[in-house]
């Protein structure tokens, strides 16, 4: 499998408000939906679906227990097809690297696993671009299982 790119980067943040003063408000990037009633909003600078969620857990680790304040998750495209997708499965776990979990959100399909000092990362190839470029808020759908 080969990188494409660096997709997204995912944060804890304590305030959402004030993470989007910072990230919309300042910086620019334009919110595309909210999720977890609330609770998260995914943003784009127009060049994908989003290069940046944004997830509130306040005084961590509180309620969202094992959750803390920065980094959550990165997201690196590693395909256009869910057939490059299989083919990144066969070869991580040909390496003995265990999959965490497989997700359909719509916009992309994924795989999470752990790096080798514990950090998540997601593998992702988007969906057809036309489902978010139609439909913004689709980058806020319902995650579903995926099923390689």
């Amino acid at each position: 499998m080969k990188a494409q790119y660096l997709g997204h980067v995912v944060f804890y943040v304590k305030d959402l408000q004030r993470s989007l003063a910072f990230y919309r408000d300042l910086l620019g990037f334009k919110e595309v939906g909210r999720i977890f009633h609330g609770q998260a909003a995914a943003l784009t600078s127009g060049r994908t679906h989003h290069e940046l969620l944004l997830i509130q857990v306040g005084d961590a680790p509180g309620p969202l227990q094992g959750r803390r304040r920065g980094l959550y998750h990165i997201g690196i495209k590693v395909g256009d097809s869910l057939d490059e997708l299989r083919q990144a499965k066969r070869e991580l776990e040909e390496a003995g690297i265990s999959i965490d979990g497989m997700s359909d959100h719509t916009v992309s399909q994924s795989l999470y696993l752990r790096d080798p000092d514990g950090n998540e990362v997601e593998l992702y190839v988007d969906a057809d671009e036309a489902i978010w470029k139609n439909n913004p808020e689709a980058v806020v759908s319902p995650i579903k299982p995926l099923r390689l």
